[in-house]
């Protein structure tokens, strides 16, 4: 595939979502139906991220040997040496685990963790999109 031609539409759409409720939420963060919904986009928008790095790394097979069995560790230290993310492993690490925490989110204590990372999580998908385009 030749520079410029990645597909990131999917992921630009994913990202617009997000921010557009997220700001609805900053209006008012104790809306539980818009916070719901903030975390809702949050996780689909962080899949596809994944998803997108995978096919990017997949499409410029030159960054790995094996893109398919790269585990989420090697994603994430691969995009960071292309300059493709803001943050370090750690970061998104605890993205993943806030991630893996929404199925609990009517816990309102869960709730509020995982809507607390959503804003720089928000910032990180922005700065991706954009290496990516």
């Amino acid at each position: 595939m030749r520079e410029g031609t990645f597909d990131i539409s999917s992921l630009e759409n994913a990202v617009k979502r997000l921010g557009e409720i997220l700001v609805r939420y900053q209006k008012d963060v104790t809306d539980d139906g818009i916070r719901d919904s903030v975390i809702q986009r949050f996780e689909f928008t962080y899949s596809i991220a994944l998803k997108t790095l995978r096919k990017y790394f997949f499409e410029r097979a030159f960054v790995v040997d094996d893109v398919e069995h790269m585990s989420f560790n090697d994603m994430i230290r691969t995009a960071n040496r292309l300059d493709l993310l803001k943050s370090d492993l750690e970061i998104w690490t605890n993205y993943r685990n806030m991630r893996n925490l929404t199925s609990h989110t009517y816990n309102e204590e869960i709730a509020l963790k995982v809507v607390s990372i959503i804003p720089a999580f928000y910032e990180e998908i922005l700065y991706l999109a954009g290496k990516l385009k």
